[in-house]
């Protein structure tokens, strides 16, 4: 293979950062989130259930814009003293200490004793709108054009107007999500196995732990239960009951499903599905009825156990297989068939850009209100 010499290295990056840019990476995951992003955490949410005494009903929620209902802007606006409002471009956001923003409309339909109303489109807030992004007026505008509105026109973009104060995205290095990592925590007196995952869907994000501690039993924590729940006992709550399941689910081999013996002993008395979600359901809602105790658990166990595989009582069986499969991976890196994973490795790396980290801190009902 022939060397690539210095003077073709500085033309092949000359000729990236001009097609691309330094900040063509945080355009594009912006670009995505308003583009698909949004919407997908619309759907995700799909209604909002409206509790009043005498009459409850539900706001079934559908297409997301980016507009103003009123004036049918589409792109950043300022609301003047006197109610009007106005497009602005970046440098007015600048001297008049204003925030960059476009405003974000929702399709609502309420739904009253199972009957759908009329829809109607209802302003939600405001988004913060990046520099050069697709909503941004300055990326229609030629070099020219850029100069004539006060604007740089070498200004590659990439970041946000605040207030008056230009504010940017720092890309985040994160675990990969939806990745099994094991590894040996050597704190304590004992050294205890644990397999974690980041389990990462629309709008959510869920730390799970597996441990394998030093009494031998296995132990799951997440979000919403307080204390750790013993392997075999979250397993029964997924659907499997017996114990020939369970074993299965994890291996097939002999000398992994004798380590689990200690944990089926950490799961007597708890011998069906109802017992192990209302063992749940104590840990949660203590002391309440129940009734709404196994509403909990369950709750629990659909939205913030493994949502990445699914959010719905459907998933229940496919997320107790994911489970045995971490727990597989525990016990072999106990028996050293296996290695610790290197969470500084690449493979299990990755960078948060404006789109992902957007996701994280969208909440309903106000979308990045400004």
């Amino acid at each position: 293979m022939a060397e690539i010499s210095r003077e073709e290295v500085r033309t092949l990056l000359e000729s990236f950062f001009k097609e691309k840019g330094l900040v063509r990476q945080h355009l594009d995951s912006y670009n995505e989130f308003i583009d698909h992003g949004l919407q997908e955490v619309i759907d995700e949410v799909g209604e909002i259930s409206i509790e009043v005494p005498e009459n409850p009903y539900k706001v079934k929620l559908g297409q997301i814009w980016i507009i103003d209902p009123q004036t049918r802007i589409t792109g950043p606006y300022v609301t003047e003293v006197d109610g009007t409002k106005h497009e602005i471009y970046p440098m007015e956001a600048r001297l008049r200490n204003l925030s960059y923003a476009a405003p974000v409309a929702l399709e609502m339909t309420p739904v009253i004793d199972g009957r759908e109303q009329d829809t109607e489109l209802v302003y939600i807030g405001n988004i913060p709108v990046m520099l050069k992004s697709k909503l941004c007026f300055l990326s229609q505008l030629s070099r020219e054009e850029l100069i004539a509105c006060g604007e740089d026109p070498d200004d590659p973009g990439g970041y946000f107007i605040i207030n008056g104060s230009e504010r940017v995205i720092v890309a985040l290095e994160d675990l990969a999500p939806n990745r099994i990592i094991v590894d040996i925590d050597e704190k304590g007196t004992k050294p205890v196995y644990q397999a974690k995952i980041f389990s990462t869907t629309v709008g959510f994000r869920a730390r799970i732990e597996l441990k394998l501690k030093s009494d031998r039993a296995i132990y799951i924590s997440m979000p919403g239960v307080p204390t750790e729940v013993p392997f075999v006992i979250l397993m029964r709550a997924l659907g499997l009951e017996s114990d020939k399941e369970i074993a299965e689910a994890v291996s097939l081999e002999r000398d992994i499903q004798s380590e689990l013996e200690a944990s089926f002993e950490k799961a007597l008395g708890i011998d069906t599905v109802r017992d192990a979600i209302l063992y749940i359901g104590n840990r949660v809602a203590h002391g309440q009825v129940e009734e709404y105790r196994i509403q909990r658990a369950e709750n629990i166990i659909d939205k913030n156990f493994l949502p990445h595989i699914g959010r719905t009582s459907e998933s229940r069986k496919d997320k107790a297989l994911f489970l045995g499969e971490m727990a597989c991976r525990v016990i072999e890196l106990k028996f050293g068939m296996r290695k610790p994973d290197d969470k500084d490795h690449f493979k299990n790396k990755r960078l948060r850009l404006a789109g992902p980290v957007s996701y994280t801190h969208l909440t309903l009902p106000t979308i990045c209100s400004v």
